[in-house]
């Protein structure tokens, strides 16, 4: 859907818009689609917007991790960019979890089996520690095992809520996990924070082409929807033994990698990290991989990559 203007991309000729008096109504909406969703959905601005802005005035920087496709260590990216900004005790941070079919970060941050607590100021986050609070809808699950079958409209609600109803308090970083793809999620985060602004996209591939295609549509949907790309972070790059730091690859890059197309779409090429079996095993027992291994090749990967994000975050105020 355009941003600017609310018409579908694939609207017919003349179409007045989802937010007009006439959308679902008009001639050109004869034998559209979405002619019955158009005229029964409500018009006029989300009154929930003003709510969200209120709690995003607080959060200085907003930072959301994507992924053209699932299996490529996203989530495990986002924990732990979060624990790394956490490692300063002087900077809050916040991870919000919206991958609403397959939340990982309770289990990933060592938080699974928490619950939500509600007050007079809203909902409250579940803490890892003092300055890093994580909030999921794992956290509302009765039975972990359990699969969330929603539709659109609910996932988007729970979206706005977590916005809109969460108490996060003075917030250095929002550090925001999405699904893969570019679905309904992302459109109603990009929606919901427009006003409040969002500093950027970090997207998170794997060297092998099957991969890079799918981040190009990444690319090209943060254009579209006007989100700023902070980089592209090459995971899995190869395999680093623990003991003697050999790096051999294992998705060969068979296109030249994350690096070149970096290069051919003129986006920051942030850095690659390799495997080590320790970065999962960490995200299993819910440990930050960055406090128990500092002597590992990927932390100094992930390091790295972090002061980029933070250099690029702090340019956009």
């Amino acid at each position: 859907m355009s941003s600017e203007n609310s018409v579908p991309d694939n609207a017919p000729q003349h179409c007045p818009g989802t937010e007009s008096d006439q959308a679902g109504k008009a001639d050109a909406c004869a034998g559209c689609p979405n002619q019955q969703i158009c005229a029964t959905t409500p018009k006029g601005p989300d009154p929930a917007i003003p709510l969200i802005n209120e709690r995003m005035a607080t959060v200085k920087h907003k930072i959301l991790v994507l992924s053209g496709k699932g299996g490529v260590g996203k989530s495990t990216f986002t924990t732990n960019l979060a624990f790394a900004l956490s490692l300063d005790e002087h900077i809050q941070v916040g991870a919000m979890d919206v991958d609403i079919c397959g939340p990982s970060m309770p289990k990933m941050t060592g938080l699974e089996g928490e619950q939500i607590h509600q007050s007079n100021s809203g909902w409250s986050p579940v803490y890892v520690n003092d300055n890093l609070a994580v909030m999921s809808i794992g956290f509302m699950l009765q039975n972990q095992d359990d699969a969330v079958i929603w539709r659109g409209p609910k996932k988007n609600g729970l979206i706005k809520q977590f916005l809109k109803d969460v108490d996060w308090g003075a917030l250095d970083y929002l550090v925001v996990d999405t699904p893969p793809g570019t679905s309904d999620e992302h459109l109603s985060i990009v929606n919901y924070l427009k006003e409040s602004g969002i500093d950027g996209a970090v997207i998170v591939t794997t060297p092998q082409e099957v991969s890079l295609q799918d981040v190009r549509k990444e690319i090209s949907f943060c254009k579209k929807v006007g989100i700023p790309i902070i980089g592209v972070v090459e995971n899995m790059s190869g395999f680093v033994c623990p003991k003697c730091h050999k790096d051999t690859p294992i998705f060969a890059p068979t296109t030249g990698g994350a690096r070149k197309m970096a290069a051919d779409t003129g986006i920051n090429f942030l850095g690659s990290i390799p495997i080590d079996p320790r970065i999962a095993k960490s995200c299993d027992f819910g440990e930050s991989f960055l406090d128990q291994y500092p002597e590992s090749p990927a932390y100094k990967s992930y390091m790295d990559i972090i002061e980029k994000i933070k250099a690029f975050v702090s340019q956009s105020q």
